[in-house]
């Protein structure tokens, strides 16, 4: 059975772009695949996300994949979906093998429907046209309307990375499990069991994902759900190996071939 880590990032601080990252983090500096692969333990396939909205760290993200040996399989990477010549920029992006599909850091962008404006739909509509995935980097400010995406897009494969960021450290449930619940009823979106970690306390135990996990499950489906582990950004929170297991102690055993590795083949044609 294949293995996969669907969401990790590798970056190189000079090229300057990462805006998000405050130098004070202990992320903040060069990460790449050869501090991940000693990580892996049995993992045989990752998918590489961007970090940066920028061309350059889908150029960069592209090369360390090739470079990979085989163990990127797919890149999600950066374009300005609202730039006019945002169409043909995606129908040469989707000529690359390894070019999977496409993130926007909804997260960093203020206005909460800025993936419904009206500049964005043509970039949309190429990504469904020419078979790029869009990952769907949310917080629970956008749960109430991003459902909006599947009414205007249903041809548009949809991953919900991080499960929308869920308030673990304050106990928040309602209305995140409410509007997740939603989005898993009336769209075909998959989500990604990842990133929780970070949204729970400094002091988190197994137990307080529970719920989490436990309500993805159940609304998603294991078919519809992939595991991902946020390296780097995992370890301001945790390593690799505790997440890893956590994981895989909240998930029942027989969801584990699709989680930890089908789901994300066949959502991303690893």
């Amino acid at each position: 059975m294949i293995r996969v880590d669907a969401h990790h990032h590798v970056w190189t601080i000079a090229r300057g772009d990462y805006r998000w990252m405050s130098p004070d983090l202990s992320i903040a500096r060069d990460h790449g695949l050869d501090d991940l692969r000693p990580l892996l333990a049995g993992i045989t396939a990752t998918v590489l996300v961007q970090a940066a909205d920028s061309e350059a760290e889908t150029a960069f993200m592209l090369d360390v994949a090739r470079a990979s040996a085989g163990l990127v399989r797919g890149v999600v990477g950066w374009t300005d979906l609202a730039a006019p010549g945002a169409p043909a920029r995606i129908a040469e992006l989707a000529g690359i093998p390894l070019l999977k599909g496409l993130r926007p850091m909804l997260q960093d962008i203020e206005d909460t429907g800025w993936i419904l404006r009206p500049a964005v739909q043509p970039a949309l509509a190429a990504m469904a046209r020419h078979g790029l995935r869009f990952d769907a980097l949310l917080k629970p400010r956008h749960l109430a309307a991003i459902g909006a995406l599947a009414e205007r897009h249903p041809d548009l494969p949809v991953v919900i990375d991080h499960a929308a960021k869920p308030d673990i450290a304050n106990g928040s449930f309602q209305p995140w499990a409410r509007q997740m619940a939603r989005l898993a009823r009336e769209t075909p979106w998959c989500c990604k069991v990842s990133g929780l970690v970070t949204e729970a306390r400094a002091d988190w135990q197994v137990e307080d994902l529970r719920p989490y996990v436990d309500h993805l499950l159940s609304t998603f489906g294991p078919d519809r759900l992939m595991w991902g582990s946020d390296w780097p950004v995992v370890t301001l929170a945790s390593n690799y190996r505790r997440w890893h297991e956590a994981a895989a102690m909240l998930l029942p055993t027989d969801t584990h071939a699709a989680i930890f590795g089908g789901t994300a083949v066949r959502f991303y044609g690893l």
